[in-house]
């Protein structure tokens, strides 16, 4: 398979929205319900999904793998020597194409840094602002 065909595979956007949403399971999600008062409902989302309580405990590598795919993501948005087809009907539909891969990656970009900023940065804030 070609370098460029290998690049063209439009399921990389969703795998990067799919991989970049695992960020929230496992690190806002739970933050989120214990502070606005549901802890019971977490705690039965960890016994009824199992896959939660992993993600949890494995947030640094699954943070890592979201942010590489996201990164791998960037470089086939952003790439160089890329081309619309001259006809006016393709290069229209290349063009739709681009900009909604554009938006799907900054979807799953914040996502991620909600992830980020929920399971590394929000707590020594909160400890130095003395909350």
């Amino acid at each position: 398979m070609s370098d460029n065909k290998l690049m063209e595979k439009p399921y990389l956007k969703w795998v990067a929205l799919f991989v970049a949403s695992g960020t929230l399971l496992c690190c806002a999600l739970p933050i989120l319900l214990v502070t606005l008062g549901f802890g019971a409902v977490m705690a039965s989302l960890n016994y009824n999904v199992p896959g939660l309580m992993y993600l949890a405990e494995h947030k640094v590598w699954t943070l890592t793998i979201a942010g590489m795919v996201l990164v791998a993501l960037a470089w086939v948005i952003w790439r160089p020597n890329q081309h619309c087809p001259s006809e006016p009907a393709l290069a229209a539909i290349c063009q739709k194409s681009k900009l909604w891969n554009k938006r799907i990656f900054w979807i799953s970009s914040l996502i991620w840094f909600i992830g980020f900023f929920t399971s590394y940065l929000l707590l020594p804030m909160h400890n130095f602002f003395d909350l």
